[in-house]
């Protein structure tokens, strides 16, 4: 089974030609290994390694013009596979596609992904545009 933690190649090449001059928006969802280890052989828990990349990647995030629009903890799965859950769960708002692919070929940025890196069993990164919200569903 895939572990679905950085993106392939030819999946980000469609997202950087996939560009919008908008506001996207990229569900976040996350689930942390137990213990976090690095290549350095250096472990701690998954939490205090994601807990390392938010701090190391924040100051990026922010310079970008990126905010984070929603965030919730994961209760029960009503619909889908029962055994994904998550630990983190969070909508994250770029101002465009190009602040999302600067933020991840940001130098001080690929230092901090070794702690994502370390910290994520598996996740899914999903790129959405926004669209006016109504009453009703659809």
């Amino acid at each position: 089974m895939p572990d679905y933690i950085n993106p392939e190649r030819e999946v980000f090449k469609a997202f950087a030609e996939n560009k919008s001059d908008t506001p996207i928006h990229m569900l976040n969802l996350v689930r942390l290994n137990e213990t976090a280890t690095y290549a350095d052989g250096a472990m701690v828990s998954g939490q205090e390694a994601y807990a390392a990349y938010g701090r190391r990647s924040g100051p990026i995030f922010q310079r970008v013009g990126g905010r984070i629009i929603w965030s919730g903890r994961f209760d029960i799965t009503l619909i889908g596979p029962v055994a994904e859950n998550w630990d983190v769960a969070f909508i994250a708002e770029y101002p465009n596609s190009d602040a999302f692919i600067k933020m991840v070929k940001d130098e001080e940025y690929q230092l901090a992904v070794k702690h994502r890196n370390a910290a994520v069993k598996t996740s899914r990164l999903i790129r959405m545009s926004p669209s006016e919200v109504g009453s009703t569903f659809g």
